[in-house]
């Protein structure tokens, strides 16, 4: 396995990164148009897109550090676009970064099947679950809406960030747009 980083794959780890940092702005949006009829621990239900490069970032790159990367870079560009947390999603990004980073390195980075893509996105939801309990809903919730919420922002993260990272990138590989990197010469039924 090839661990040194190329040009090319800080380029697209950062066009990555950038365009769900757009994408964040929109969710953000949807997440605050929702508080009042989509009550938490229930919108949680929207959070893995959130997780997104988390988990895409490692299943293009196939690199240690990938996800990490690419969740703080959206992370950052997020703040810098006018979130509404402020510079605390840049330690979100963090926190659901190494999640996202857990579930290729338990195989030691050899692993980016499915399995590996739902389980890297429940991970980086359970870290983004208990950093928010612990900052922003730790005196709001009661001890069966936590545990909701966990569950809620853990499945999010597997099937939208995970499964839909999984198919993200199977479809951008059919597409020729990954040619330069494993994941892209990979065979991909069409």
């Amino acid at each position: 396995m090839q661990t040194r980083w190329r040009t090319v794959d800080i380029v697209v780890a950062s066009v990555i990164a950038v365009a769900f940092a757009a994408v964040f702005y929109a969710w953000n949006n949807l997440w605050t148009a929702l508080e009042g009829s989509f009550a938490l621990p229930w919108r949680a239900v929207i959070y893995g897109v959130w997780l997104i490069p988390g988990v895409l970032g490692p299943m293009v790159i196939r690199k240690p550090g990938a996800g990490l990367y690419t969740e703080i870079v959206a992370a950052t560009v997020s703040a810098l676009f006018g979130s509404a947390w402020g510079l605390g999603v840049v330690v979100s990004g963090l926190v659901q970064g190494i999640g996202g980073e857990f579930g290729f390195a338990a195989t030691g980075y050899r692993g980016y099947r499915v399995g590996n893509a739902v389980v890297a996105g429940g991970l980086a939801g359970l870290g983004a679950s208990l950093l928010d309990l612990t900052v922003y809903y730790s005196s709001t919730f009661t001890v069966g809406q936590k545990w909701t919420y966990v569950a809620l922002v853990v499945l999010s993260g597997a099937v939208v960030a995970g499964a839909g990272s999984w198919a993200l990138q199977r479809a951008l590989s059919r597409t020729g747009v990954l040619d330069r990197f494993p994941s892209g010469r990979e065979r991909v039924a069409v």
